[in-house]
């Protein structure tokens, strides 16, 4: 498990703009169950991902004209159980962290792995969100 003083503030980047943090799996459920559409993001201490991964969610969410119901988030590494409960909700998708997934009603409808994360720039994984909100919100 990582340190807090590591990971809360990679937390406070995406909750101090309207992510709920969801840190048990009781909360992941009540979420994902939720009608509506749902952008979770598995965050990560992953620099080469997680640094451009939760920029490029922030650039979607501020500028889309189409925005989900809800922004969620838990943090691999730390909230345990509760990415675990959330990878569920994700399958067939591997476990990947840092991931972007979109869900309506519950079900997965757009994901974005670490390996479509990886060496892209924050405005590419914007512009990719961005469509899915158009689509799907």
């Amino acid at each position: 498990m990582y340190p807090s003083d590591i990971v809360l503030p990679m937390k406070a980047e995406l909750t101090n703009h309207g992510f709920e943090d969801l840190a048990t799996p009781q909360a992941v459920d009540e979420a994902i169950k939720k009608s509506g559409t749902t952008l979770l993001v598995i965050n990560s201490v992953c620099g080469c991902s997680a640094g451009t991964a939760r920029p490029g969610v922030l650039k979607a969410v501020q500028n889309a004209t189409k925005k989900p119901t809800q922004l969620v988030t838990s943090f691999a590494g730390f909230d345990i159980d509760a990415v675990k409960t959330a990878r569920n909700y994700l399958l067939p998708y591997p476990p990947s962290s840092p991931s972007i997934a979109l869900l309506k009603d519950g079900q997965l409808v757009h994901m974005i792995e670490r390996h479509m994360i990886e060496g892209r720039s924050a405005e590419m994984i914007a512009a990719n969100l961005t469509q899915a909100f158009e689509q799907y919100c």
